[in-house]
């Protein structure tokens, strides 16, 4: 039996096309913030977490760092 190769790629794009559907309507559900808003709301959730905001900054306490 011969593949009809034209279907297949057909099959394929129709895929793809429903894929990047699902995609787009996905991504338009998530809410956007503003940068303000998204800072303290990530400021928030570090404090619940027991972090606080300047904890992780990287500072020359890191590891391998020598006071002397």
């Amino acid at each position: 039996m011969r593949v009809p190769w034209k279907l297949i790629g057909l099959a394929g794009v129709a895929g793809v096309a429903a894929t990047g559907v699902a995609v787009a309507r996905r991504r338009r559900a998530q809410r956007e913030y503003a940068p303000d808003e998204l800072r303290e709301r990530l400021h928030r959730r570090l404090e619940e977490a027991g972090g606080s905001p300047g904890a992780s900054a990287g500072g020359s306490s890191g590891a391998g760092s020598d006071p002397a």
